[in-house]
């Protein structure tokens, strides 16, 4: 039996794998090391329902506090990994102490990317990667407030509807002509800009951001390149965030766009596995390597990884996906369809009513991913469409009275 397992990393990546590991029988000790003061947690509820003040933190929580000492975790909170000496199977930490494994799962996350201009450092700029961003950003909201959001990406749009529905002004800057033009392309980008319109956003596109500027130490709003500025009482900057590889790094891991992992989420040592943000899996259904910075995989992932390093031989291959809620608009993606990848959308539905699914093909028609908006059921039926790399008629997938299975 393995004697030591070490999980680094306090999201939900990190209190799954240590769920999976006892659910799957391992009996041997287990260590999970947090940076963090506060049990494992997940993250969406930070730009919804936490941010909104609608749901409090603890059903943030991915396990319940007492589970660890029930099922023999060894939690280590407030204390940061800072070396891996992986041909000595060991962990140095930032309390001086260090820690010996005999396997190792590094679920470390992402870091928000951090703007560089004159006055990024000054007081009343926030990003959101905590609770405590979370708290000190919803602790800006208000009537007769002025938020201003810079990046029209999933934070950024879900940080401005929370904002919103307390009474917050706000003005949402992004660089692109539409908000998560990258992401879902020209036809689909719109319904969400219109959206935040309806709402009260005033949204400033194609725009370039000159500085924060500042009072004594306190951001005062954003200068722009069209010579334009935005009066604001704080700032939040969502411009997305690299993955935390660092550790990973200076232990000599194959890197790249996250760490490097295998069909099984292995990395270069076989000692070591990586799940969640960091993990760019050799996947063997999209027959190629995707990093998902989303919920689902840092939930799904753990369960693969154990069982891979308990002596499973069975991939991971599940199909990325994720949600977000802004307003009244529901919406679920799964699949993978990057800018570049993909030949055809087609819609089932109307965009103008905002209830459709889109669909992104490539030039042989086969099905590369879906996102369904405020229609639900959608991703378990075309999830195996995906996968199956099924070709589909176009005018058939457009027409809701066509079941998906006969598409």
């Amino acid at each position: 039996m393995i004697p030591h397992i070490v999980i680094v990393g306090g999201g939900l990546a990190g209190a799954k794998t240590a769920q999976a590991l006892r659910d799957q029988g391992y009996e041997g000790a287990v260590t999970l090391i947090s940076a963090e003061a506060h049990p494992p947690y997940e993250r969406p509820p930070l730009s919804k329902s936490y941010l909104m003040g609608q749901t409090p933190f603890e059903e943030a929580l991915a396990l319940p506090e007492q589970w660890y000492a029930d099922h023999e975790v060894h939690l280590r909170l407030g204390v940061q990994a800072t070396s891996l000496d992986a041909p000595g199977h060991t962990l140095g930490l930032d309390d001086g102490s260090n820690i010996s494994y005999g396997k190792l799962v590094l679920a470390t996350g992402s870091i928000p990317r951090r703007l560089t201009l004159s006055g990024a450092d000054a007081s009343g700029v926030h990003y959101l990667r905590t609770r405590e961003d979370s708290d000190a950003i919803r602790a800006t909201f208000g009537e007769g407030r002025h938020l201003a959001i810079i990046g029209g990406g999933w934070i950024g749009l879900e940080v401005a509807a929370a904002a919103r529905n307390d009474g917050t002004e706000v003005t949402l800057i992004e660089a692109a002509d539409q908000p998560l033009l990258g992401v879902l392309g020209p036809q689909i980008a719109p319904v969400f800009a219109d959206l935040h319109r309806e709402h009260g956003v005033d949204l400033r596109l194609g725009a370039q951001v000159e500085e924060i500027t500042t009072r004594g130490e306190r951001a005062t709003g954003v200068s722009l390149g069209d010579g334009t500025h935005v009066g604001a009482d704080a700032i939040v900057v969502g411009i997305g965030v690299r993955p935390d590889v660092d550790l990973a790094t200076l232990a000599g891991l194959d890197t790249d766009n996250g760490v490097l992992v295998d069909a099984h989420l292995r990395t270069s040592d076989p000692d070591v596995y990586a799940v969640g943000d960091i993990a760019n899996h050799d996947h063997p259904v999209l027959r190629q390597r995707v990093r998902v910075e989303h919920w689902a995989t840092a939930l799904n992932q753990p369960p693969a990884a154990a069982a891979a390093l308990l002596g499973g031989t069975e991939p991971y291959t599940a199909l990325p996906y994720f949600f977000s809620d802004q307003y009244d608009l529901g919406m679920e993606y799964i699949g993978h369809a990057p800018k570049g990848s993909y030949d055809q959308m087609v819609i089932r539905g109307g965009l103008e009513g905002r209830e459709f699914v889109a669909f992104w093909l490539d030039q042989e028609r086969r099905l590369k991913a879906a996102m369904n908006v405020n229609v639900w059921d959608v991703p378990d039926e075309v999830g195996p469409l995906i996968s199956a790399e099924r070709h589909v008629d176009p005018e058939a997938l457009a027409d809701p009275s066509v079941p998906y299975g006969l598409v």
